[in-house]
């Protein structure tokens, strides 16, 4: 990943350095495992503990090899003289490769969740903040009925919280390695130090393998990313409607220095927003890649291999950037509460047709009938001006031999629509339960 959306954290979890470090890491754990078992004398892991990799003689040897995995071994091995023959013992590329990356992506999963707990902590804060700031509902892009900006995030908070509780799903199904041999049968190396290998490397052992872990685990967290991703791509898409001109109920913060546009000066553009969508597409991308991954031939083959070097770094990286920038734009947002009730009232009260509708038919009218009624004076008021839709609703002798105007005026209002907004921020655990 370029470095313009690389953060230092999670870019170190995936640099060269990390990656051979946990190949080193693998390959030290067996020979202690071994050593225990009397197979590796005393000198040699005491050689073996102190073994590095240089990377630039690995990449000199990997010209002439065109194998990483031999040119990791034959550079390390110099590194430790004659000690050198008890490092690999039983194992297989994969026993080393795979197992290392399950220790990056269990790192690299830990620092997604910390952000994504971070994240559900702004939205939750600023779903409270706004529970009752009232804005329109709106459906296929059109005005519905009323809502509150605070219960749009809090629906946005609950999103992240099942998230949360699939990525920790996704974490456990790659915290796993696999010391299993060429075809995963433990023909040369036991069961008992596969487990002693993975505990020792903070995993647990996959109860069953072939040469590679079962690519449906890898597959799992990377769809999990990207439907993270995606809800960020959600969240991004709803703030830039809002900010739209002729919307302007919120929009990105535009700091002292910012500029929206080459050409333009008065632009302020939800250009974090348009990003964040952009780098949605990336990750729904290396998803796709890695549900594409889960049918290899046979015991394996490395069709898998070459995209894994890009999707699970890159995946990581790219969602560690989004959920940074989110939470910032989220923690900052600009909220416009005037503006929200503005377009809230644009209809002149067609939004409460729903709430006429329903007295007419607890007043004895037929649904239908009502339907057809409330449509049709709706319709006219949006379609032709002239009479407001609360006048032409009092000009029909069928409505007002079920309501007077005062009933009317108090069904036209957006305050009893919203009694019950408390009682779903009570359901999420952002307020309390009134007493009494």
């Amino acid at each position: 990943m370029i470095d313009r959306y690389t953060r230092p954290e999670m870019g170190a979890i995936w640099s060269e350095r990390s990656k051979i470090d946990a190949w080193l890491a693998v390959e030290v754990a067996v020979c202690e495992a071994w050593h225990r078992r009397g197979r590796i004398p005393d000198d040699a892991i005491a050689a073996i503990r102190t073994a590095t990799c240089d990377l630039t003689r690995m990449q000199e040897i990997e010209r002439e090899t065109d194998h990483d995995l031999i040119s990791f071994l034959r550079a390390t091995g110099e590194s430790v003289g004659d000690a050198a023959r008890f490092i690999h013992l039983g194992l297989t590329s994969n026993d080393v490769v795979d197992t290392g990356l399950s220790i990056l992506t269990t790192r690299a999963g830990g620092q997604i969740d910390r952000e994504l707990c971070r994240l559900i902590e702004i939205v939750g804060a600023q779903a409270v903040r706004h529970r009752k700031t009232a804005m329109i509902g709106r459906t296929h892009g059109v005005h519905a009925e009323p809502t509150t900006f605070g219960l749009k995030l809090a629906v946005w908070y609950d999103e992240l919280r099942r998230h949360r509780r699939r990525l920790d799903l996704a974490r456990e199904d790659m915290r796993v390695g696999k010391i299993s041999g060429a075809v995963g049968t433990h023909a040369h190396v036991p069961p008992d130090v596969e487990e002693e290998v993975c505990a020792a490397l903070g995993l647990a052992a996959a109860p069953a393998s072939t040469q590679i872990l079962q690519r449906d685990r890898h597959a799992f967290f990377l769809n999990v990313l990207a439907g993270i991703g995606s809800t960020i791509d959600k969240f991004a898409v709803e703030i830039r409607h809002l900010a739209r001109t002729e919307v302007r109920e919120a929009e990105e913060p535009f700091k002292a220095g910012n500029q929206g546009s080459s050409a333009m000066p008065h632009k302020r553009n939800p250009h974090e927003s348009e990003r964040l969508s952009g780098l949605a597409r990336l990750l729904r991308g290396y998803a796709l890649t890695a549900s594409e991954n889960v049918a290899l031939w046979h015991e394996r083959d490395i069709s898998h291999s070459s995209t894994e070097r890009v999707t699970f770094p890159d995946a990581c990286i790219v969602l560690d950037f989004m959920l940074d920038e989110i939470c910032e734009l989220m923690e900052h947002l600009v909220i416009y509460p005037e503006r929200m009730l503005a377009n809230l009232n644009l209809t002149g009260g067609l939004v409460y047709s729903q709430r006429v509708l329903l007295a007419l038919v607890d007043g004895g009218l037929d649904r239908q009938v009502a339907y057809k009624l409330v449509q049709k004076h709706a319709l006219s008021a949006w379609d032709h001006g002239g009479a407001s839709f609360r006048d032409r609703l009092l000009s029909d002798a069928e409505v007002t031999a079920i309501l007077d105007a005062a009933q009317l005026d108090a069904l036209l209002g957006h305050e009893d629509q919203l009694v019950h907004v408390d009682a779903i921020f009570e359901r999420l655990g952002l307020l309390q339960p009134a007493q009494g």
